[in-house]
């Protein structure tokens, strides 16, 4: 087998994922929020297909990693929750994917 060079095998590294957002549902709401400007909490629940303590629980972590901000207010006497992507979330969600990207470049 022949011996492969530090650059290369380090294509492969696996430590280069953001575990933030190496978590299928926690990537499938930044992918949702990269589409649009803001989404309620109940509308982003239903696209990504989760249950309301899922939501809370992966929304708590993309918020502490300030991929996300989060703005509660009341509408018409109703709680509403808002989720928008911040800069930082874009800047992830563009590394993982180009990450992603380089693994499956070097395979083709």
């Amino acid at each position: 087998m022949a011996h492969q060079d530090d650059e290369e095998s380090s294509i492969f590294d696996h430590r280069r994922l953001d575990t933030v957002l190496h978590s299928r549902l926690r990537l499938a709401i930044v992918a949702a929020l990269a589409g649009c400007q803001s989404m309620d909490f109940t509308s982003l629940r239903d696209v990504v297909g989760a249950t309301d303590g899922n939501m809370t629980t992966h929304l708590t972590k993309l918020e502490e990693a300030e991929y996300i901000s989060i703005h509660k207010e009341f509408v018409e006497r109703k709680p509403r929750t808002s989720i928008r992507l911040t800069e930082k979330g874009k800047e992830a969600l563009a590394a993982y994917l180009a990450t992603l990207d380089g693994f499956l470049r070097t395979t083709r």
